[in-house]
């Protein structure tokens, strides 16, 4: 059943596309668990290909292994120019090969699995991560820690998961090994109705400011204890503050290392604009698929104007795009880490220059 349905979309794809418009291909969830994300995907690179004169081959992703072989056999059929989405590593793992013989760059969104841009550089797969690295989160937090919060009396909250744990270990790592080490490190117990027992401890050791690698409702509660027991406290925590703003509203003031909200931006404006126009909200994956349709687009102006591989066009070259500007370095990178600072304002995480309330 898959099978015919992937061939199908392939005829039809090989057939819209003999016009004389380039084709890219879309790999996304149509279904299951990741159906939401599928459609931003498809949204995003659907306006953003219409604008650019490109026709678009979209093909299901089931995230089952085995399943990216014949993902890439279609998208090769089709002879498409560039692919965008991926979602998931296991397809990744078994289209690369195929996609490399054919010389069509992949643009995953997602995927932050270090082993599979080890494997790609290693293979000289045609891979290229439009989302942040594993370590980008760490990095940023540990720049912005070593230029702000020197002098500083801090702290380091990890909340006992794997994710949270290791990030904790990265930025300290790393601090230590500029000379700056935390006053006080701890485990908190998370998902629980308060934290007043934490803030007391944070405020004896004297501390006036911490990292916090937990949830976004634990970082609340804290933030919230803190605030009822009198302790000012500098309060920064990472990506996972990219939540909802509930059950426990957020402190105005809590600090956070993520990517912006680039629907506020001022380069995607006109990107924001259009996907409005078809009634298509620009969240999630919906900009950086508009994004990366828009690098595909001028990669397959300069293949024709350079005759060169698009996979070697694709490193140092600057797109611009509804995200800002995209250069990929030679390990097939983002070359700048997109986390930024940013605070809490009540309604919303806006840029701030220094990471002190």
């Amino acid at each position: 059943m898959y099978l015919f349905r992937l061939l199908t979309i392939v005829a039809c794809a090989g057939f819209a596309g003999t016009a004389s418009a380039a084709t890219i291909g879309v790999v996304a969830p149509q279904n299951g668990a990741y159906e939401m994300l599928g459609t931003q995907i498809r949204q995003g690179v659907k306006i953003a290909a219409a604008k650019a004169g490109l026709d678009v081959m979209e093909i299901h992703e089931s995230c089952e292994e085995g399943s990216g072989g014949a993902i890439a056999d279609g998208l090769v059929a089709a002879k498409v120019s560039v692919v965008v989405g991926f979602l998931c590593t296991e397809t990744l793992q078994d289209a690369l090969p195929t996609l490399k013989n054919s010389a069509i760059p992949a643009i995953t969104l997602s995927s932050r699995a270090p082993g599979l841009m080890e494997d790609t550089l290693k293979r000289g797969w045609p891979l290229f991560r439009l989302g942040p690295s594993e370590g980008g989160e760490s990095q940023a937090a540990t720049d912005i820690m070593l230029r702000d919060w020197k002098g500083h009396s801090f702290g380091l909250i990890d909340d006992g998961t794997i994710y949270s744990r290791e990030l904790v270990d990265r930025i300290r790592s790393k601090l230590e090994e500029s000379g700056l080490k935390p006053t006080f490190t701890d485990t908190m117990r998370p998902a629980q109705e308060q934290q007043v027992a934490l803030v007391r401890r944070l405020s004896r050791t004297g501390i006036t400011h911490v990292f916090i690698a937990a949830e976004r409702n634990d970082v609340s509660i804290i933030a919230r204890d803190a605030v009822a027991e009198k302790v000012a406290i500098t309060i920064l925590s990472g990506d996972t503050m990219r939540a909802a703003n509930a059950p426990v509203p957020l402190q105005p003031g809590v600090l956070a290392i993520t990517t912006p909200d680039y629907a506020t931006l001022p380069f995607a404006a006109e990107a924001v604009k259009e996907l409005r126009a078809a009634n298509i909200e620009p969240e999630g994956y919906s900009l950086p698929a508009f994004a990366a349709t828009q690098i595909s687009a001028k990669l397959i102006e300069l293949v024709d104007a350079q005759d060169k591989p698009a996979p070697t066009l694709m490193i140092g070259t600057a797109f611009d795009t509804a995200i800002g500007q995209i250069v990929f370095n030679d390990r097939h990178e983002l070359q700048t880490n997109p986390y930024r600072l940013q605070k809490w304002d009540g309604t919303a995480f806006v840029p701030v220059d220094r990471a002190e309330r």
